[in-house]
């Protein structure tokens, strides 16, 4: 098979570069019958990705050669760096190829996926879904198959798996661990935009929201969605799930935030005091920092600091939500225009967000003040963002239709 392909690819490349006499003496020679459309260009790619996956062995040798030569010295800074370090501007890369608003962004899970490169997943009102090397900024290839706005994407624990959900009202699964990145289902059963999506710590499951004012749980096996959450009043902007697989938490624009049991889909709680939609949610690491005098005392006694939520709202401000209690605990004032994602920092420590007001700021959760702010790092609107916990680095995604990467330091 494998030459077959190979002498497919060789006859595609004579015929598309108009050498007839060479490519009907190849197919006489070969016995070889054109490949399909879809394969059109293969060569091409394949030589491309070669010299690139060449130039990224190159970099991960010198990178190797450093960091023996690091560890010979005694050296620790790198993973002192790793552990604390924070987003700093100048970004290190800015990717450009969609033709629409950035809607959301994904880091790879594994670093250094396959060993060769580290993919960055990006989703735009473009209909398409691009992946990119986020160490070299160079892009890899474009994902179609969604036909309207591309909301959201998110991979499994593995890699393996991207999700995609769309105003096109479907959920597409991707089989990321191809070459070909195929869809492997489109799941069906959302009545209006499909705002979210997110897997269950163990891959099983899948988690969606909507414009519809629901929450579906399916089963990523089968495709079937086999169970229907209800409760909010308005659009359910986004779904998360805790690192224990045990709660949901969601978001709307009916300005409020609701927990739920995942095991039976019954509410824990709801969380009011936004006065404007909810546009995001995230759940604090394991590792947080005491944020009350209660956590305080738990943390001498070595127990957990507690769980908390962060959200951010179109009324300007982000909060934070003791899960126990189902209270605001403080409140973070300084950007001028909509919260469009909030992330807590692998650390504990801090907590990241972005907005339309054009900024990413970098907030201290225990001294509940801003620490660092990117004023424009942005042209427009900064709409989405995510962090990489294996390789510390920011990703931000815009409407000016780029998404920058910012390196920790």
């Amino acid at each position: 098979k494998q030459k077959r392909d190979l002498h497919q690819a060789i006859l595609d490349y004579l015929e598309q570069n108009e050498f007839d006499d060479a490519a009907e003496a190849f197919r006489r020679e070969s016995h070889t019958e054109p490949a399909p459309s879809s394969s059109s260009g293969m060569l091409v790619k394949k030589w491309t990705s070669v010299l690139r996956q060449q130039k990224k062995i190159l970099e991960l040798e010198n990178q190797l050669t450093l960091m023996q030569s690091e560890l010979a010295s005694g050296s620790g800074a790198r993973k002192k760096q790793n552990k604390d370090c924070i987003p700093r501007p100048p970004a290190i890369h800015t990717l450009k190829a969609h033709k629409g608003n950035i809607t959301s962004v994904k880091f790879h899970p594994i670093f250094s996926y396959n060993g060769i490169f580290s993919s960055i997943v990006t989703a735009s009102e473009d209909a398409t879904i691009k992946i990119w090397d986020f160490e070299t900024g160079e892009y890899e290839t474009t994902l179609r198959g969604h036909t309207n706005s591309v909301q959201s994407v998110a991979f499994d624990h593995s890699g393996n798996i991207l999700a995609s959900s769309s105003a096109d009202l479907h959920i597409k699964l991707w089989n990321f661990s191809s070459s070909s990145k195929e869809c492997m289902k489109t799941l069906k059963g959302h009545e209006h935009n499909v705002s979210c999506v997110i897997f269950s710590p163990g891959g099983d499951h899948l988690y969606s929201c909507s414009r519809d004012k629901s929450i579906k749980k399916w089963d990523v096996n089968t495709g079937y969605c086999t169970q229907t959450i209800t409760g909010h009043d308005d659009w359910v902007r986004k779904v998360i799930i805790n690192d224990e697989g045990t709660m949901l938490a969601t978001c709307s624009s009916d300005q409020t935030l609701r927990t739920w049991n995942v095991t039976n889909g019954q509410p824990l709680g709801v969380f009011r005091e936004h006065t404007h939609v909810v546009e995001c949610i995230a759940f604090s690491p394991p590792n947080i920092v005491p944020l009350t005098p209660e956590a305080e005392k738990n943390k001498k006694k070595n127990q957990n600091s507690g769980v908390y939520i962060a959200s951010g709202s179109r009324d300007k401000s982000i909060r934070i939500w003791e899960t126990a209690t189902q209270q605001c605990i403080f409140m973070l004032d300084g950007h001028d225009n909509w919260v469009r994602e909030v992330i807590f920092h692998p650390n504990g420590k801090h907590l990241m967000s972005v907005s339309d007001d054009k900024s990413v700021r970098i907030w201290d959760l225990q001294e509940r003040r801003c620490i660092k702010i990117f004023s424009e790092a942005h042209g427009h609107f900064v709409a989405c963002a995510d962090f990489n916990h294996k390789d510390p680095h920011l990703a931000t995604g815009s409407v000016d239709q780029t998404v920058k990467i910012w390196a920790c330091k």
